[in-house]
């Protein structure tokens, strides 16, 4: 995770290639390029040179797998909403430091609003949930306020990008 002042890369212009290349690496990220290519209708010379080019600039961040927390054992979830009593800048980009060693933490989102913090994690019981609270982030200095909320269910977003047909 970036620290929250960490410069943006300038976003190139993207076209109407790098938005298809974009929408069906969303769908597979496993694609081969010349499966890609194809798909995309370019030669496999400017399939790689295109993705290289997204990765390069910013706009691909990384390639990943999926993975179901439950057949891990992590049959758990829950969103722990955080809020800080202080905002001092280094109180926060402490707290902030500590959020990526959280164990089970699928997703973090630092937030406006009154809380300041949203931790999506991935545990295997009840009583680690609350250890995971207990020992990461109630723990610090700057942590007022904590909610956990359960998770009965996760549902993927339509994403950014259109469907490829």
């Amino acid at each position: 995770m970036a620290p929250p002042s960490s410069p943006k890369k300038p976003r190139p212009a993207l076209d109407r290639t790098d938005l298809q290349i974009l929408a069906e690496l969303e769908e597979n990220g496993r694609l081969t390029n010349a499966a890609l290519a194809a798909r995309v209708g370019v030669a496999e010379s400017t399939c790689i040179q295109r993705v290289r080019g997204l990765r390069d600039a910013g706009v691909i961040t990384r390639f990943r797998a999926d993975i179901d927390p439950a057949s891990l054992g992590l049959g758990i979830q829950a969103v722990i909403k955080v809020r800080l009593g202080s905002h001092n800048r280094d109180h926060v980009m402490s707290f902030h430091a500590t959020l990526a060693d959280i164990p089970g933490a699928l997703t973090i989102f630092h937030v406006a609003g009154e809380d300041d913090y949203l931790v999506h994690v991935a545990v295997e019981s009840a009583a680690a949930l609350r250890d995971l609270v207990l020992e990461h982030i109630t723990v610090h200095p700057a942590v007022r306020h904590t909610e956990t909320q359960l998770v009965f269910e996760v549902v993927p977003g339509a994403g950014v990008l259109p469907r490829p047909s």
